[in-house]
Parts: C-alpha cells; structure tokens; sequence
C-alpha cells in the first residue's frame, strides 16, 4: 500500500455501525450487536456463510432495509431514516440488474438521468464511465448482447458513474465462472486502489476475501466474530469457526493433557498426542480442536524431527498442477490433508509420517470450558 492510500485509509471512518441490531420477526435476530467501521478508501469484505447477516448488513447500509435497533453513520451523519437515493451509494448487484430493453450508454445514464442532470454532462460521465472499464465500444449494443463479464462491468460503471461515497457490491461475482471470476477480481481491485473507492464488498468465497480486501469482517449467526487484516486472519483465527472457515484447515478434535507457558499438550483418539500453540487460556481436560495447515504438514518416510509425528496412510491424491494435496488418515481416524510438490510419489495405501511443528498449529475451545488447572507441565 503507498503512503497516500494509508493515509485516506487512516482518516476518519466513512461508516460507522454502532450497536446494530435486525429483526424481521421481531424475535430472532438476523444480525446482533453490530459494531464496525469503515475507513474512507477502504475496501472491506463482509465474508461468511449464507445465514450469517453480512448481506442484511449490507442492506441496511443500502437503505433497502431499516435497523431494529442502533445507528448507522456515513460520514457523520445519521442514515437510518434517509431513502436509498438521498445516499450517495452506487449499489453491484449479483445479478447485474441491467435493463435488457435499453442499450449500454442508457444503462450506465441512468442514475444520471433520474437525478436529472444536463445532456451534455451525462453523455461526458458515460463516455468516461465506460472508458474506466474498457467498454468505450459498446455503448450502442444491449445487455443481452454481451458476455457475463462484460455486463458485470457495465453494472460497475453504472455504480461509479454519478461519483458515490461508497460502493457496496453484493456477491457480485458469482454467476461468472471460475476464470473470470479472478479477472473481475483483479479488475476490480485495480478501480479501486486506482479511484481511491470505498468498498463495502459481500462474499462467503473465502479465497475472494482474501485476494481482494484491505480489511475482512467475518459474520456467523449475525455477529462479527473477527475483524481484520487478510493475512492476520489466516494466520491468526480467534476461533475454531474463523480458522475452519478462512482458507483450508485440519480440524482434530482432542483434550488438553498438560499444559505449559502458551502451549499445550493434546491427547487425540487412539494414543495420539500432539503439541500446539494455545489460542486463549485453556485448563487440563478442556475439549479442543487443534487446526493445522496443509501446507504446514510435511510427508516424510522416517520418524525423526519435529514437534508432532503421526504415522498416516494415503487414502487418496488429489492432483492440482503445480501442487497435489493427499488425503491421508492418521490413527485416530482422522483424515489430513497435506499440501506437496506435484512431484512427488504417494500412491493410495502408502504408509507415511507427517510431522508439524507445535508453532504452526492452534488449540481452540471446542466447547465453553469451565475453570481447569493450568500448572501441569509438558
């Protein structure tokens, strides 16, 4: 990030969500205590799975839904009681929302139109709307003339063309395929660091999270579990749901057997022990699980180094091109996966170890876990 974007993404919060709380039935709550921010040039995901509340949140922001509960700020002022126009929020819909009957340069008009600004004017912002998204050619054709990637992106220019606060983008990169989906990201990402945007962005594809925001927000069950950094929440989870949930991790449910300064020790089924790092306080006889990383576990055919040793077998390979990842089940009947070079020989029903380091696993509460004692040694 240069010293200019750090700068904007430093100042004053554009959003700010104080105690917000939604409730269609006015007994369950779809979103529950909601206190966030924004930062003005920001690009923050809201990321969790369907149910979770990221997208109600969204709504609420939008103006399409109201608050049950709380406040919600943009710039400073009090939004809760404004209509969705009065906002100055440019809106990406899944999807796309582009009127069939009218050509590109209509479609990207529109909001400009309806706040019923001079001709001459609009036809400049379309032409550099479109310009800003390689579209410039296809003013005269219709939506259903283009291809999915090339209507997601007239619905981007529409959403940027009158100039908005905030861009708020709704799961906007799901109908495409796999290949495109990661040039939109790309394309995306570059308007944004390019136009200094803020973007308020919903997903429950992690790996779009993480290669697209400067900041995540991870939602389950209409709370904010963490909030943070891509790279902090990769490698720092809070939970055992935020560490299953944010890129691929092995989970092997255990009890604490002894514990020592920030580690513990970790009696897994069938006489398998592990060490791992201790993800809060955790007492002797506490349920856990501990996650680990397929890329942190490495397949050898010996027993020596190495904090943790578990003799596995192949059950299956997976192969990805430049990498191949191996299910394998270790004693307690776990599966592991285990992240290795595509070159290597691992045949179903091959006997190996893994072995991982205690520093490169955690130990999470598998359930709330009353007072233990913490003065057994490992």
């Amino acid at each position: 990030m240069d010293g200019t974007s750090a700068q904007i993404r430093n100042a004053q919060p554009l959003v700010k969500f104080i105690g917000v709380e939604k409730s269609y039935d006015g007994h369950t709550l779809a979103v529950r205590g909601l206190t966030l921010d924004v930062g003005q040039g920001e690009f923050l995901t809201l990321l969790g799975p369907s149910g979770s509340g990221k997208t109600t949140t969204l709504n609420m922001l939008a103006g399409f839904e109201r608050p049950t509960r709380g406040e919600i700020l943009l710039a400073g002022r009090p939004v809760d009681r404004l209509p969705p126009y009065e906002r100055n929020i440019g809106m990406v819909f899944q999807n796309y929302a582009l009127f069939p009957h009218m050509t590109v340069g209509e479609n990207v008009a529109f909001p400009l139109s309806v706040r019923r600004m001079a001709r001459a004017e609009i036809g400049e912002r379309v032409k550099r709307a479109l310009a800003m998204v390689r579209l410039e050619a296809f003013a005269d054709r219709r939506p259903p003339q283009l291809s999915g990637g090339q209507q997601q992106r007239i619905a981007l220019a529409r959403a940027l063309v009158f100039e908005p606060s905030l861009v708020l983008m709704d799961e906007p990169l799901g109908a495409l395929d796999k290949k495109l989906r990661e040039h939109m990201q790309i394309e995306i990402k570059l308007l944004h660091e390019r136009l200094g945007l803020t973007v308020v962005y919903v997903t429950h594809d992690q790996s779009e999270a993480l290669t697209m925001s400067d900041r995540i927000a991870v939602f389950h069950d209409g709370q904010v579990m963490q909030q943070g950094t891509p790279d902090v929440l990769y490698t720092q989870p809070c939970d055992a749901f935020v560490a299953g949930f944010i890129g691929e991790n092995n989970m092997l449910p255990g009890v604490v057997s002894a514990v020592a300064d920030d580690h513990v020790r970790v009696a897994l089924a069938a006489g398998l022990e592990v060490v791992a790092a201790a993800a809060g306080k955790l007492g002797r006889g506490a349920r856990v699980v501990v996650a680990v990383r397929p890329e942190a576990v490495h397949v050898s055919s010996g027993s020596d180094g190495g904090d943790n040793i578990c003799p596995a077998l192949v059950t299956s390979r997976i192969y990805l091109g430049d990498h191949q990842r191996l299910l394998t089940e270790i004693g307690n009947g776990s599966t592991v996966t285990v992240k290795v070079p595509a070159g290597l020989d691992a045949v179903s029903g091959t006997s190996v170890v893994l072995r991982f380091d205690r520093t490169d696993c955690l130990a999470f509460p598998a359930l709330a876990d009353g007072a233990a004692s913490l003065d057994e040694e490992i």
